[in-house]
């Protein structure tokens, strides 16, 4: 791995799933919205009760928008 960092802002946009029970998991990160709005949108065509969205990874990096 290179010695990019967590928090870099190159690749701002992640996934987010959310399963039945609440629980959060981050699917990936991509580098611009559109991308990232494509993988939710074939995850969500699966078929699966839970869901996907996308958030844009905020100044303190920890991707939390409320």
């Amino acid at each position: 791995m290179g010695a990019m960092s967590e928090g870099t802002v190159s690749l701002p946009w992640i996934v987010i799933r959310q399963d039945d029970n609440g629980n959060r998991y981050r699917v990936g990160r991509y580098a611009t919205r559109a991308e990232a709005q494509k993988i939710a949108d074939s995850l969500d065509d699966r078929g699966h009760k839970q869901l996907y969205w996308v958030e844009r990874i905020g100044e303190n990096g920890d991707g939390t928008q409320n």
